[in-house]
C-alpha cells in the first residue's frame, strides 16, 4: 500500500485570539482528490498554508505536518520542487504577457529554455489559452486568468496539486471546464488539494471530503458516503416562508424530520411519498422537493448553512 502524500496530526494555528486551526488531522491519499469544504473563515486556506510553509503551525511536540515525507517547518523547499499551488488571488504580473508570465516562473525551476518553451506550450494547449499567449494579463477575462495561474502551478509538473477556492466568481461554463482539466490531472496520477465552498465543487471532484467548522473538522469521508449516513435521502424546501407557515405544517408524516433553522424551512425523509403529502397542505407557496446534498449535511451537522457565511 502506497503512503499517503500528506499526514496532518493534530495541527492547530492561531492568530492573537483567533483559532484558525483547532487540532486537526487528516491524511491525503495518493493520486486521489482530497477536499476541504466549510464557508469562509473556516479555516481551509490557513490549513493549506501550512502545508508549504507559507504559514507556519502552532509549536506542539505531539503535532506534525508530512508532505512526500517532509515537514514544511525545515524542508519547504522540497516539498514545493514536487507541489504546485494555485492560490485565492491571481497573482499574475500583468506588466507582462501569458507566454511571459509562464517562462519567468519557469525559471524559478532552473528549466533549460527549449524545455521550458515546449512545457509553456504544452500547458497553454492543454488549459485551452493558445490562442491568448500574446495577450496582456489585464485583457484576460477572469476564467482566463484562473486557467493561467493553474498552468504556471503545473509547469514543474508536480506530483501534488494545492488549489485553494480555484473557481470563485467565475461563472458555471468556465467552472466546468475547470473541472475537466482537473480530472484529467487525476487521471494522470496528480494528486489534488481542493478547498472549496461550492457544494457540487466538491462532490464533483473529490474522492474524500473534510468538512470543516471554525478551524474544526466536522465530517470526513466520500460525498456519497456522507449522504448515505448523515443525512435523509430528499428534502422538501419552502423557499418562501409567509406568515401562514411561519408555523410548522401538522401533523407531520411519520418518517419525516422538519429543520426550521434560519429563514427557510425544510422537511427530510427518505421517501418522496409523505413530503408529498406536505405539498398538498402548501398550495400557492414556492416550494421545490429534490435530493439532499452537501449542504443538507453541513446544516444538520452544524445548525447553518454554507450561504449564510458567505
Amino acid at each position: 500500500m502506497q503512503p499517503p502524500v500528506i499526514q496532518v496530526r493534530n495541527i492547530s494555528k492561531t492568530f492573537g485570539t483567533l483559532r484558525a486551526v483547532d487540532d486537526l488531522s487528516f491524511e491525503v491519499p495518493q493520486k486521489s482528490c482530497f477536499g476541504f469544504l466549510g464557508p469562509n473563515g473556516a479555516g481551509k486556506t490557513t490549513m493549506m498554508k501550512m502545508l508549504y510553509a507559507r504559514v507556519l503551525r502552532d509549536d506542539h511536540p505531539a503535532s506534525g505536518i508530512n508532505v512526500f515525507g517532509y515537514d514544511p517547518t525545515h524542508q519547504e523547499l522540497s516539498i514545493k520542487y514536487l507541489s504546485g499551488v494555485v492560490p485565492q488571488e491571481d497573482n499574475l504580473d500583468e506588466e507582462l504577457n501569458v507566454i511571459q508570465n509562464l517562462l519567468l516562473f519557469a525559471r524559478f525551476y532552473n528549466m533549460p529554455a527549449r524545455q521550458a518553451c515546449n512545457r509553456v506550450e504544452e500547458l497553454l494547449a492543454f488549459l485551452q489559452l493558445t490562442d491568448k499567449r500574446t495577450a496582456r494579463i489585464r485583457e484576460l477575462s477572469g476564467g482566463m486568468k484562473r486557467r493561467l495561474v493553474i498552468a504556471r502551478a503545473l509547469l514543474n509538473q508536480p506530483r501534488l496539486l494545492i488549489l485553494d477556492e480555484p473557481t470563485t466568481g467565475l461563472d458555471p461554463q468556465v467552472r466546468h471546464i475547470i473541472w475537466d482539466k482537473l480530472r484529467q490531472l487525476k487521471k494522470q496520477g496528480t494528486t489534488l488539494l481542493l478547498s472549496t465552498h461550492y457544494m457540487e465543487e466538491a462532490s464533483a471532484l473529490c474522492d474524500t471530503i473534510l468538512i470543516l467548522h471554525h478551524g474544526q473538522k466536522v465530517l470526513l469521508g466520500s460525498p456519497a458516503q456522507l449522504l448515505d449516513e448523515r443525512i435523509e435521502r430528499f428534502v422538501l424546501e419552502l423557499t418562501e416562508r409567509r406568515p401562514q407557515t411561519a408555523a410548522p405544517i401538522e401533523p407531520i408524516p411519520n418518517g419525516v424530520r422538519i429543520d426550521s433553522t434560519g429563514p427557510t424551512l425544510r422537511w427530510y425523509a427518505d421517501d418522496t411519498e409523505p413530503l408529498k403529502t406536505i405539498t398538498e397542505k402548501l398550495a400557492g407557496e414556492s416550494y421545490s422537493l429534490r435530493p439532499s446534498n452537501l449542504e443538507d449535511v453541513f446544516l444538520r451537522t452544524t445548525g447553518r448553512t454554507l450561504n449564510e457565511f458567505q
